[in-house]
């Protein structure tokens, strides 16, 4: 999953390269936690109403050289859902959300986890490149919300990504995964947060940032969110 967004300029559209690091990581751990929140809702209702942030999440697995890393997601706009996933997270118990949370943040975690597991593995990420770009033809037939997309997905998961270990452990309805199609969209959106974690971490993002710096991170997502309002 190779990147090229090394930010020269800012640009208040929301698209373009920016000067600051802080939000340039805030970004790509929004993708995460968009990722992350996605996998979260299928699993319980088998459905995903946030269509903007699913279909961009799903693009972005294919967005391998992007100008700016606001860009992997189409914009500002792409990210918002995960922006404000973010946010909420890291406002804490106020949110009122403290069990959906401690779910969503262990998705991110392991997330996390199994990119550096890709990242130490010699040649896990230049595989894992060669299996979607074979995909990309699919992908550029049939769009972002289609089975055949997220079935060739999926199957790229299994292949390069769950061997790894330890697996993220889905929680959902019963009924919803065990229906092999569902699985199959679940474990799309998975590689697409695997592949937000990438972005994150050649952004110079961190674990130790998830405890440390969450101030940052928390103002950051406050600026990004304040940019889609305007």
């Amino acid at each position: 999953m190779p990147d090229s967004t090394s930010p020269p300029s800012a640009d208040s559209s929301g698209s373009g390269q920016r000067t600051d690091a802080t939000e340039r990581r805030a970004l790509a751990l929004a993708g995460v936690f968009q990722a992350a929140g996605l996998v979260q809702e299928n699993a319980r209702k088998g459905t995903i109403s946030h269509e903007t942030a699913r279909d961009a999440s799903i693009a972005s697995v294919f967005v391998t050289d992007p100008e700016s890393v606001a860009n992997v997601y189409g914009g500002l706009s792409g990210v918002r859902l995960g922006l404000t996933l973010l946010r909420d997270q890291l406002r804490g118990p106020q949110t009122g959300r403290q069990q959906a949370d401690l779910e969503l943040a262990r998705y991110v975690i392991g997330l996390t986890a199994l990119e550096r597991k890709l990242s130490a593995k010699p040649g896990g990420l230049g595989q894992l490149g060669e299996g979607i770009e074979a995909a990309r033809r699919t992908f550029d037939h049939f769009g972002p919300d289609h089975p055949n997309v997220a079935n060739r997905l999926a199957d790229i998961y299994s292949e390069h990504v769950s061997a790894l270990g330890p697996r993220i452990v889905v929680r959902g309805e019963s009924d919803i995964l065990s229906d092999p199609d569902q699985v199959a969209r679940v474990r799309a959106l998975l590689l697409a947060g695997l592949r937000s974690a990438v972005l994150w971490r050649q952004q110079g993002g961190r674990r130790w940032h998830l405890l440390l710096a969450r101030g940052r991170y928390q103002a950051a997502a406050e600026r990004l969110l304040s940019e889609l309002t305007l």
